[in-house]
């Protein structure tokens, strides 16, 4: 949305001078030196203590690995009611025994194909006869080839009057011929060959053994070490656990669906040994990289040195290529997903790293041992380098890297980042008010993020030439999403807003977002200039005479003398029109109820979000006292009717929904929580927390004056961080009666999907809820749907 300037009027970018930058000789860049000299002799001495033990570590990091995947397995039998060394023993047992008649196996497969390949030589002689042949016509440098072979041969001839040695005959030829092996050296050797092994085998049996039975010890050992706090050390610890057990599992599985058909498809092919490759081809892959080729190539061998001819060569390539193809793109990214969060530069250079120090057992741990470093430097901060060395996830936030590529001057990347970012929220078919929605979105949690980020550092650290890049970087930013995603509003449209940047670049910057967004919405808006107001014509062209709301756009953290001057101005120039404020940088007291009486504005808001809700109220809704109710949904009939022949509203079910709440309310803590089943008129709220006044039933309230009605109309989860500057809720009497601020709500689903109600916390506070908190509020109206389903259907019963 493009910013409309007066002719000749400009943008201030700021009157700060430049930061000097940072010199060698300063604290700061000295105490910056010795911790990077620390932290590189602390990284040495560990690499050291792993390379230098590693024949200790190496089967202890194995053992781990295995108790991480055998531990659901013992964990189940206890379950069941097994003891837990019983259930150790068994688990142990049905591993070991698996895989010793897995090795027999094997070892019976590789014996009988060993004496079945003396039989296949003509064959390899017949093709590499054919081969030498085809490859034996004249090349490019075949005569170079023997110009140096008659020069060497012309070297090494001995010199005229060279006799050899002293009797004038060759050189006498030498062999030294060691004495017969002993029985007893012979043992010996093969136990030096045998011991390491072995030992390693049992250290890694014994240690799989006391992580299993001593598991509660070993952790709580564990979450001493890892830190004091015992919160963090207990979710680090998990989400290792969850990760790594996730990979393993999965890894198991993409291994068994590439081995199972690779060995039907070279028994259909007629590969000796087909079962044999296919398990073969199993274990490998657990090897990163080398395991798949090594279990590739030795059915192309067979395939080569069986057939007389060369299709079943060709059909084994295949065959391989297909599963590989299925695997790496179909099976694995579907199987896999996020369960490591490396990044794949990652993956590749630990596995060079375990392999440099620990050899080829080191390639097969190198993903694991590197999960659990990523996992620890989420959780503690001075490992949180780890996180950004290996994790996957963007290591800046969206709005810093926006911000950064502004100031890199990187234009065309940040269009293409803002572009994306609506794509990505989307629905494959969206509707305008899908794309309004998507819009608004990004404006919030990106567009404006960067330019407070602008607005906070464009006085201490940005120089003159970055805050150039920014204002004229994020106005083509802004182009690009209008261009993108265009208004639905005729050309014709009367300008219904005006957004109107109140003093520097950033402010108009802000106001041309929400001018796109409030047309997105429907709203006809234009942005203009804060010197506008300075000129014969003040922002009022015939276009925009009969604007309804004008919306001022400030960063100021202080805003309210601002706004007081732009808003007696502004109400002088137009009497008739309501005067919103964006202060988007302003703290949460700047905008309490008394916003009005202190700036002489009729609104203030801190997203555009809130401002687009604040223009569509004042301008199309029909307010009811004050605040607005919940729109009713196209489905309303039918869902009324799933509501009451659920027989979720039964009074027995009132106990349950208690519980429920009470959870709730205790695990997110907050004041009150409830259950809400939303009726065609009423909400029934049984077993409510919320206090009803005295002329009003306890456990129902009217629809209309309802927050909880708004899960069902926009029918998924709903998130209030505070009433009191959400115009809907604003003078809502339900929530004012009892002071609630905060509201969380997310829907109660019967089995075919439909939304009966809303299962809500409520706080006297504003606050935020993180996307981790939905998640656990959603999990807990699954459980209670469960429950009272479970107990419908037991009534059910009874009563037949």
């Amino acid at each position: 949305m493009p910013i409309r300037r007066p002719r000749g009027a400009a943008f201030p970018l700021s009157a700060a001078d430049d930061h000097p930058p940072v010199t060698s000789d300063s604290p700061a860049a000295g105490n910056g030196v010795v911790r990077l000299a620390a932290g590189m002799v602390i990284a040495a001495v560990l690499v050291a203590a792993l390379y230098f033990g590693a024949e200790l570590l190496m089967p202890i990091a194995f053992a781990v690995l295995l108790g991480f995947l055998l531990d659901p397995a013992v964990t189940r039998l206890t379950r069941m009611g097994l003891p837990r060394i019983a259930a150790v023993l068994v688990v142990m047992a049905l591993v070991l025994g698996s895989l010793v008649a897995l090795g027999a196996y094997l070892t019976s497969h590789v014996r009988s194909l060993g004496e079945e390949l003396p039989g296949y030589q003509s064959t390899i002689r017949t093709k590499i006869r054919e081969l030498r042949r085809t490859t034996s016509g004249p090349g490019m440098l075949d005569g170079a080839v023997e110009t140096l072979d008659a020069v060497q041969e012309e070297m090494n001839r001995p010199a005229p009057g060279d006799t050899g040695d002293a009797a004038g005959g060759p050189p006498m030829r030498v062999e030294v011929v060691p004495p017969a092996a002993q029985p007893l050296a012979v043992a010996g050797a093969w136990i030096d060959r045998v011991s390491g092994p072995a030992t390693s085998l049992g250290i890694v049996i014994l240690f799989v053994a006391l992580i299993l039975l001593d598991r509660n010890d070993v952790r709580d050992r564990l979450l001493v070490l890892v830190g004091a706090d015992l919160h963090r050390a207990t979710d680090a610890l998990d989400e290792a656990s969850q990760r790594i057990g996730r990979y393993l599992r999965m890894q198991l599985i993409v291994n068994v669906t590439y081995g199972v058909p690779m060995a039907l498809g070279l028994w259909w092919i007629g590969v000796p040994g087909a079962m044999l490759w296919g398990a073969f081809a199993t274990i490998m892959r657990f090897v990163p990289y080398i395991g798949p080729l090594v279990a590739a190539a030795i059915p192309l061998v067979l395939a080569f040195a069986v057939d007389p001819g060369w299709s079943m060569l060709l059909w084994t390539a295949a065959l391989i290529v297909t599963l590989e193809l299925v695997s790496n793109n179909v099976i694995e990214p579907w199987l896999y997903g996020e369960s490591t969060g490396l990044s794949a530069m990652a993956i590749i250079l630990a596995a060079t790293f375990w392999t440099t120090i620990w050899g080829p057992i080191g390639l097969v741990l190198s993903t694991p041992l590197t999960v659990c470093l990523f996992v620890l430097g989420r959780y503690l901060e001075p490992l949180r380098f780890l996180r950004v060395l290996l994790g996957s996830e963007p290591v800046m936030p969206m709005p810093e890297r926006l911000y950064q590529r502004l100031i890199a001057n990187d234009v065309i990347d940040a269009r293409a980042m803002a572009v994306d970012a609506v794509l990505r929220v989307l629905p494959r078919e969206a509707g305008p008010d899908d794309v309004a929605q998507a819009v608004i979105q990004f404006y919030d949690t990106v567009g404006v993020p960067a330019l407070r980020l602008a607005s906070e550092r464009h006085r201490d650290i940005a120089r003159t030439e970055h805050r150039l890049r920014i204002a004229s970087g994020m106005d083509q930013v802004i182009a690009a999403l209008a261009e993108r995603f265009p208004v639905p509003v005729e050309p014709s449209a009367r300008v219904r807003v005006i957004c109107l940047g109140a003093r520097w670049e950033v402010d108009a910057l802000a106001s041309a977002m929400l001018a796109h967004a409030l047309t997105l919405s429907g709203h006809q808006a234009v942005a203009v200039s804060a010197a506008a107001l300075d000129t014969t014509q003040p922002g009022i062209d015939d276009d925009t005479a009969d604007a309804d709301v004008i919306c001022i756009s400030t960063f100021s953290p202080q805003p309210a003398a601002q706004l007081r001057l732009l808003a007696s101005r502004l109400h002088r120039l137009r009497p008739d029109a309501w005067i919103l404020a964006a202060a988007w940088s302003a703290p949460d007291t700047a905008l309490d109820g008394t916003v009005r009486s202190r700036t002489g504005v009729d609104a203030a808001a801190r997203s555009v979000q809130e401002l687009v809700r604040h223009v569509s109220i004042l301008l199309h809704s029909a307010r009811q006292d004050g605040y607005v109710p919940a729109p009713i949904p196209d489905d309303e009939e039918e869902r009324a009717a799933a509501l009451r022949a659920s027989g979720v509203l039964e009074p027995v079910h009132a106990a349950a929904c208690r519980d429920a709440v009470t959870l709730a309310a205790n695990a997110f803590d907050v004041d009150y929580a409830q259950v809400a089943w939303v009726d065609r008129d009423r909400v029934h709220t049984p077993g409510t927390l919320v206090p009803s006044p005295p002329d009003e039933p306890a456990d129902s309230l009217p629809r209309a004056h309802s927050i909880d009605a708004y899960v069902v109309s926009e029918g998924g989860a709903v998130v209030v961080e505070d009433t009191a500057r959400d115009p809907r809720f604003a003078e809502n009497p339900r929530l004012a009666s009892n002071r609630i601020r905060f509201y969380a709500g997310v829907p109660l689903r019967d089995e075919d999907g439909r939304i009966l109600g809303s299962f809500g916390i409520l706080h006297r506070e504003p606050r935020d809820i993180g996307p981790g908190e939905i998640d656990v509020l959603e999990s807990m109206a699954a459980d209670l749907m469960q429950r009272l389903r479970r107990d419908v259907h037991l009534e059910q019963a009874a009563d037949a």
